[in-house]
């Protein structure tokens, strides 16, 4: 079994280059792997392997800047989850194009798992997924609005132009982890939202915490690794991924007439050329060749 550790921390790092390299190198010699997302405003990640490695690289993570009262949510995979290990350098470790908007200064009130079944079934709280369709599609908590983004970017746009359905309400947001609520309720604070309430680590943590039979969470939850949904207790869930579209798909998905391995879902048959599709045929053929040498392709994951 392979222990999987996924976390976040907003705060600032004056040079994040500068704890690249010896993150990643830690890493690497600790059979660990995943993606890890470095920026000024902090660090998001989610990585697999040995329990004592990912003890030592979340030992290194705690030394960082700000990150001595880091949190991290794990779980366990019987396969390792990534296929190799990747730590970049971006703008923002969740993408949201809000200037203005600062998790260091502000967010809603945090809610722990034992208490949102409370909360999300008052007749004064409207309750939102702030994940992409795609995740919303295959789970979400029973009575949840869905804002139908493809991107966490469109969030602004979508509460500005539907907030005026909410006055008057408690708004209560989840997301998978958490992250994404760190900047949401900070940016409807700052649009003049008062009652803002926020899952604390997020869904998983639910999942993790609160028992099925009390539980109100329908479906599986989306995770962005090699497992590609997680359910009660965080077992491994029963999703692969169509590897044109990174879309979820179910057993039953994979009856339709537009299901291809590797090549095409009933999701993503009309966004990709025939000469696409012919490039994802030769990928797809690739990457099992690699996998009978024991090798990982570069197309794979």
């Amino acid at each position: 079994m392979y222990t999987v550790a996924a976390l976040y921390k907003f705060t600032r790092f004056a040079d994040p280059e500068a704890l690249r390299t010896p993150l990643l190198e830690l890493a690497q010699s600790e059979g660990v792997k995943g993606t890890v997302l470095l920026a000024e405003e902090g660090i998001n990640g989610t990585f697999a392997g040995p329990r004592a490695g990912i003890d030592r690289v979340l030992a290194h993570i705690r030394t960082l800047p700000g990150c001595s009262d880091l949190e991290w949510k794990e779980s366990a995979a019987s396969d390792m989850p990534f296929l190799r290990l990747k730590i970049r350098i971006k703008r923002e470790i969740v993408t949201m194009r809000q200037p203005n908007v600062d998790p260091t200064g502000s967010v809603g009130t945090y809610v722990q798992p034992s208490d949102w079944n409370a909360l999300i079934g008052r007749d004064d709280v409207a309750v939102i997924d702030t994940r992409n369709d795609y995740e919303v599609g295959i789970g979400t908590f029973e009575g949840a609005i869905d804002p139908n983004t493809d991107s966490f970017g469109e969030f602004p746009e979508w509460w500005k132009a539907n907030k005026h359905r909410y006055e008057g309400k408690k708004i209560a947001m989840f997301c998978t982890g958490g992250i994404r609520c760190e900047k949401a309720t900070n940016y409807l604070i700052g649009q003049g939202s008062k009652d803002v309430f926020h899952l604390k680590g997020g869904i998983l943590k639910y999942l993790e915490d609160v028992a099925e039979d009390q539980s109100l969470w329908q479906g599986e939850c989306f995770v962005f690794d090699q497992r590609v949904s997680v359910g009660h207790g965080l077992v491994e869930g029963s999703y692969d991924l169509c590897h044109a579209c990174r879309r979820p798909v179910s057993d039953a998905d994979k009856t339709h007439a537009n299901y291809e391995p590797g090549v095409s879902c009933h999701h993503c048959i009309d966004q990709f050329t025939d000469s696409d599709r012919t490039r994802f045929r030769e990928r797809h053929k690739q990457i099992h060749l690699a996998r009978g040498r024991g090798e990982v392709h570069i197309g794979d994951g």
